[in-house]
């Protein structure tokens, strides 16, 4: 009776011993580094509610599909932690996304499915009970599998004894193994770096206390990442550096030429490296203490040696010198402080929305400038309009996950508490003049040597000041000189100049703008005044435009050249500074923004003087957006969206402000609703908004005044040259041009927008001949009428100059009386444009004229042959 008993136990416990041998085989390949695409419903949601407060961009991540459906793709992190694996484990999943399933040198058991965790233990003991070893997911071939069928992986650059394991252990390096699974297959591997950001403040040089027992805010512990998650879930966001094509590493540094683990370290050297200067990009470069600043600068080689001579050579104690220069340092710089950045933060953010209706910017070339930031410290150069500019811009790039720059402000801003608080937030200061303060330029100098160094954003502005006129002024090349001179001693790899344009629809300054063009002395910067612009909450100023240019790398520009920078000689360099200033100058006025407020001044202040219909004033509208459309400027979105709806809206902001007004009788006396006229007092205040957009006109104007100057009704391309040629060198001190461009082509490229506006016509038979058309000549008219202001200004100079004998007016006098001229010649309508009595446009007048050879009455001939070449462009404007 036991037989049969025992027999079937024999037969249980054999099915039992082939049911667990066909479990063990087939959990050969199940490892703990891969979390399945289901991992419950309970985990799921847990992680997903635990992550959501984190800011992912999705214009980033836009590009993570395209790269797995061309390649397998590979996650990077800096630091190994299973909060990030699990992060992009849960999100990139939920926003249907490449998910990484599988992490290099990751043991993920407690998120994985109870079911699954008992597969993964029996085919560990099946292992060890074989092999008497852990299984290696390397060594079995499994996650190069996994990796080739385009499953998504994570790595991370940096883990605790990671290094030991590698170099003494001889475990399997992860970047080793992604060479070798690159070379046996075609299809590319991406390695994306992912950057998590708990906090944008810049590392701190020493390590607090928090950083010691909590973990930086680069790589914070637990404890320290759950507070930061809890507590502000929104200031934690991720960035996506640029995938690196493993294919085309190995392409470039020829595989076959170097060992797979010389490959490896250079990988992965590069990985850190581009790391680091994404998330310096984003915070900043280490932050030192003042003492620390101060001991590099003062103690540099270059400013000791300076120092030395100094001293010997004025017999001046170099203690004495030491002091000075301490002193100076003191004077000039920045106290970058985040406290205040943030508090300055929640302050703009408000006044934006008390006195601006919004902020209108270009993302995506913003989003390219902060891309190439990576490559070397940004010089930010904006034109400068109003001091709400350096506000606008650190504010923005603040909110854009950029640092806040150190901006160059003039030292007359340096007053208490402006001063400290500009300090705190990245100005540094800079006298207006370096004349006789040499050690002084030495110091300031230095100073600037070292942000690059440390891989600060600067930002100053080319212009030297703010703009009284409305339109950019030449460019002044003492900072940019100090730049190109601090990268020619190596301060950086490269610099990477970014033209920036502000514009506003209506500026804060206007009043005081006007005035001191119309002679009065500037107020200068105190306490007082900044009580007073409390009155500037009580209004609207309408919407800030920034557009970015394409980012201009100097050691691009600099290749181009031919000549390397380190042996230019002081010529050729100043040669350079020049031309990268009008480069500058240009680039900026490419990108500016043609608003509606700078469109219906320009119409209006080129209608007659008398009066104007709507309809009239439209016409000229309708030529001037035409042009604009033709020469590719760009136009503010309203403009484009509903440019009738803008005008209108504009034209009625300037009759509230009653720079324009209704005129209530007509020539006959009849009463009428329907004509207006240019308040003649508000002239000067629409004339800046009108040079708001001027940069776009200038080269059609003075093409269409050197076809009118012809007087005839036909006319060739060359026959335009000399006039437009002389014009153009006659207005240098206004207007900037570019050099590389012939007079050929400015006059070719107006002829070719005036022929589409049909305001002329090729000729049918004869080759580069042009006909004037009926409406062309009026047309021509309204072009050629922006060139009449700064016309009639260099008349009441060159008239000073008719009156004046050679060096019998002391300069600081020279600009009175020829301000008593001009108020003379308006009386008699001799000049009829009251915008024409301009202190500016006097200054730019005198610089031209004495430059010229015309410095008194004795310089007869050069004053009658401008006299008639002016009195001739004049009767024909």
């Amino acid at each position: 009776m036991r037989q049969p008993a025992h027999s079937a136990f024999t037969k249980f416990r054999s099915k039992i011993r082939e049911k667990m041998t066909s479990f063990l085989q087939n959990t050969g390949d199940e490892y703990f580094c891969h979390l399945p695409e289901n991992i419950g419903f309970l985990s799921n949601l847990l992680l997903k509610l635990f992550f959501s407060g984190i800011v992912v961009n999705k214009d980033q991540t836009s590009h993570l599909q395209h790269l797995h459906k061309t390649g397998a793709v590979v996650y990077v992190t800096k630091h190994k932690s299973y909060f990030l694996y699990l992060f992009y484990y849960i999100r990139y999943k939920l926003d249907n996304l490449p998910f990484p399933q599988i992490g290099f040198d990751y043991n993920v058991i407690l998120w994985q499915p109870i079911s699954r965790i008992i597969k993964i233990c029996f085919a560990y003991v099946n292992h060890i009970v074989r092999k008497l070893s852990l299984p290696d997911p390397y060594e079995k071939g499994y996650i190069g599998q996994e990796l080739t069928a385009g499953r998504p992986v994570l790595f991370s650059l940096i883990e605790k004894k990671g290094f030991y394991r590698r170099f003494v252990k001889e475990k399997t390096d992860p970047i080793r193994y992604l060479i070798e699974v690159q070379k046996t297959t075609d299809r590319p591997i991406y390695l994306i770096p992912q950057l998590m950001f708990f906090d944008k403040d810049p590392q701190r040089s020493s390590l607090n206390l928090i950083d010691i027992l909590f973990g930086t805010k680069e790589n914070p512990g637990k404890l320290r990442r759950l507070v930061i998650l809890f507590r502000n879930p929104g200031r934690v966001f991720v960035e996506l550096s640029e995938p690196i094509n493993l294919k085309i590493f190995l392409e470039v540094w020829d595989h076959q030429q170097h060992s797979d683990e010389y490959l490896a370290l250079i990988l992965r050297r590069n990985l850190l490296v581009q790391i680091n200067r994404h998330r310096q990009s984003i915070t900043g470069p280490v932050l030192k203490t003042r003492d620390e600043i101060k001991e590099n600068i003062l103690t540099s080689e270059r400013l000791q040696n300076f120092m030395e001579h100094y001293s010997s050579s004025r017999d001046i104690p170099i203690k004495t010198v030491h002091k000075k220069a301490n002193a100076f340092l003191d004077e000039i710089a920045a106290k970058y402080n985040m406290v205040i950045i943030k508090t300055a933060s929640v302050m703009i953010t408000w006044i934006l929305n008390i006195m601006f209706d919004g902020v209108t910017v270009d993302e995506k070339s913003l989003s390219k400038i902060k891309s190439i930031s990576k490559k070397g410290p940004l010089i930010l150069i904006p034109c400068h309009k109003s001091h709400i500019d350096y506000l606008i811009l650190s504010y923005l790039l603040y909110h854009n996950n950029m640092p806040c720059p150190h901006v160059a402000a003039g030292k007359n801003l340096s007053f208490w508490p402006i001063g400290p608080l500009f300090r705190g937030a990245g100005a540094f200061f800079i006298r207006r003049s370096f004349r006789g303060a040499i050690l002084y330029s030495k110091v300031f100098a230095e100073y600037i040597h070292n942000l690059l160094a440390e891989g600060f954003n600067i930002e100053f502005f080319i212009e030297g000041g703010r703009s009284r006129t409305g339109k950019l002024i030449l460019p002044k090349l003492g900072l940019l000189s100090i730049l190109l001179n601090s990268f020619k001693n190596n301060a950086c790899e490269d610099m990477i100049f970014a033209p920036i344009f502000i514009g506003y629809d209506r500026i804060l300054e206007e009043s005081s703008y006007v005035n001191e063009i119309e002679g009065e002395q500037k107020q200068p910067e105190s306490l007082v005044q900044v009580v007073k612009a409390r009155k500037f909450l009580k209004k609207r100023y309408g919407r800030i435009y920034i557009q970015f240019h394409e980012p201009i790398s100097l050691k691009e520009l600099l290749e181009q050249y031919g000549t390397p920078i380190e042996k230019m000689t002081s010529k050729e360099l100043n040669i350079l500074c020049r031309n990268l200033g009008h480069r500058m100058i240009n680039a900026i006025n490419n990108v500016s923004v043609v608003t509606p407020h700078a469109l219906v001044a320009a119409a209006a202040m080129n209608c007659s003087k008398k009066s104007f219909t709507y309809d009239h004033f439209l016409s000229h509208v309708e030529t001037y957006m035409n042009y604009l459309v033709l020469q590719k400027a760009k136009l503010a979105d309203t403009l484009i969206i509903d440019h009738a709806h803008a005008v209108e809206h504009a034209f009625e902001n300037y009759i509230q402000r009653k720079f324009i007004e209704r005129v209530t009788k007509d020539k006959e006396g009849t009463i009428t609703d329907s004509l207006f006229k240019v308040n003649e007092n508000k002239r000067p205040h629409l004339e800046y908004y009108k040079n708001n957009c001027i940069s776009f006109f200038i080269s059609g104007a003075m093409a269409s005044l050197a076809i009118l100057v012809q007087d005839a009704f036909q006319f060739s391309a060359p026959d335009l040259h000399d006039d437009y040629e002389f014009i153009q060198y006659f207005f240098k001190y206004e207007f900037a041009y570019d050099v590389d461009i012939t007079v050929d082509r400015y006059v070719r490229k107006n002829l070719k927008a005036f022929i589409d506006d049909a305001i002329i016509m090729p000729h049918p038979t004869l080759p580069d001949i042009y006909n004037l058309t009926s409406s062309g000549f009026r047309k021509l008219k309204l072009f050629s009428s922006f060139l009449k202001t700064y016309f009639e200004s260099y008349w009441v100079v060159l008239n000073f100059f008719m009156q004046t004998p050679q060096n019998s007016t002391e300069p600081k006098d020279r600009l009175k009386k020829i301000e008593a001229i001009g108020s003379s010649f308006f009386k008699k309508r001799t000049v009829e444009r009251k915008e024409a009595l301009s202190r500016i446009n006097y200054s730019n007048g005198i610089d031209f004229f004495t430059t010229n050879g015309v410095k008194g009455l004795e310089d007869k001939d050069k004053i009658e042959f401008y006299a008639d070449k002016m009195q001739k462009y004049l009767n024909y404007i």
